[in-house]
């Protein structure tokens, strides 16, 4: 991607979402959080419990991003049980992190502030501010279906409940059926689906869906079934106007949302449903909501005068 002229002196950050699979990173300017100027993914390190590896990716990556000129803050968002405030990643299943104090971490490997949060929490903040809830009245929930499955809720771009298990939908344990014992995300993730169903990724089971396989058919109804008691619980509760799916699955379209939206139609026949619709963003939300923190690390070091304007020039 091409960088602006050198004397274009606005501030610059680099959002970095920390996945179950796939570290991304995305250099923005300030203010200009969902127009990126460079990109990179690498693999996620596997059982990092101190978050040493994950510590190394991103100096890496923000090495690389120098490459282009400057970078000003990080913005780093991680999933699982986050602590924002103390800049710790509590616990994550899917990466291995037991209290790691990775805000800390970052700011001595990169010499940059660093902007901390929750991954989920972070892709509904982009989704809200440059998404596709932007300029939409009411909540927003987000969910992203990835490795796992979360969601997040925000109103007038704050989260109405954070910290804590808040969002970890994909760690209840289904209770009936044929799915009885198995976690939601084992059944209504993408990494659930492609375990389930012995694929290399959702996507090549969304083709086999297309295709009339039988197996994958059934997978997918299980994991339309699912995902679709999540979201009207969700709606019953928390009211949005809207429901964003975010992920690599969302990329599936009408194959997915149809019947979704019509499984939904059927849960919430006596109470308004919410419009559902995909992120704006992709599976590029969270880096998004990362540059976003990144921003407000500078405005509290007193780097920044004035709020972001999102996507605003």
């Amino acid at each position: 991607m091409t960088t602006p002229p050198p004397g274009d002196a606005r501030p610059r950050v680099l959002g970095v979402d920390v996945g179950g699979t796939t570290v991304k990173a995305r250099l923005v300017e300030v203010g200009r959080s969902d127009r990126p100027l460079w990109e990179r993914r690498v693999p996620t390190p596997r059982d990092d419990v101190r978050g040493l590896g994950t510590v190394a990716a991103v100096a890496r990556l923000v090495d690389d991003a120098r490459g282009l000129g400057r970078v000003d803050a990080v913005g780093l968002v991680v999933p699982g049980i986050v602590d924002d405030d103390a800049g710790t990643a509590v616990a994550s299943t899917n990466v291995g992190f037991r209290d790691v104090p990775l805000r800390a971490l970052v700011e001595r490997a990169s010499s940059l502030p660093v902007g901390f949060g929750q991954d989920v929490r972070a892709g509904a903040l982009a989704e809200a501010t440059t998404g596709a809830g932007a300029g939409a009245s009411g909540g927003l929930a987000f969910v992203p279906v990835g490795t796992g499955l979360a969601a997040a809720v925000v109103d007038r771009g704050v989260a109405l409940v954070s910290g804590g298990w808040a969002g970890e939908i994909g760690q209840v344990v289904l209770t009936a059926g044929h799915l009885a014992g198995l976690r939601v995300e084992e059944v209504a993730s993408a990494g659930g689906l492609a375990r389930r169903t012995g694929a290399a990724n959702a996507l090549a089971v969304v083709a086999r869906v297309r295709a009339g396989e039988p197996e994958a058919i059934a997978a997918w109804r299980d994991l339309v079934e699912v995902l679709a008691d999540c979201l009207g619980w969700i709606a019953a509760v928390a009211a949005p106007t809207m429901l964003v799916l975010g992920g690599g699955l969302a990329g599936a379209g009408p194959v997915l949302f149809d019947p979704l939206g019509s499984a939904l139609d059927e849960r919430l026949a006596h109470s308004r449903r919410p419009a559902l619709v995909p992120a704006a963003h992709g599976d590029g939300a969270a880096m998004v909501g990362a540059a976003l923190l990144a921003e407000q690390a500078l405005r509290d070091r007193g780097a920044l005068e004035t709020p972001s304007a999102g996507g605003a020039a």
